[in-house]
């Protein structure tokens, strides 16, 4: 017997600082599925907004040479939408360690 078997693949995590250099060199394509209001009050620059609760992976726009990364607050809704993308067969699995508490906690900048 396998153990982990039919549970989802660890999540690749980068950090807020690792992100914010990929931002830097347009590297990423940052996908904030916190709820509208919460995306309103700051989020990271550039980032766009997909709320969990009407997230679907087939959704999401087509970063062409970029890597998606998904972020939350804290990082659970994103590890939970990085589930469905896993069960869409989406080729997304990277999401923010500590989501946007961690970003905004590094002093990294924050769009209104």
């Amino acid at each position: 017997m396998v153990f982990g078997f039919g549970k989802s693949a660890k999540h690749r995590e980068v950090g807020p600082q690792e992100l914010a250099g990929m931002v830097a060199a347009n590297q990423v394509l940052v996908v904030d599925v916190r709820e509208v209001d919460e995306f309103a009050s700051g989020h990271i620059p550039g980032s766009i907004n997909m709320p969990l609760s009407t997230f679907q992976p087939s959704k999401l726009p087509a970063p062409g040479a970029r890597q998606l990364v998904l972020t939350c607050l804290g990082g659970k809704r994103s590890g939970m939408a990085l589930d469905k993308c896993a069960a869409a067969q989406a080729s997304v699995d990277t999401h923010l360690a500590g989501g946007f508490g961690a970003w905004a906690k590094a002093g990294l900048p924050v769009e209104r």
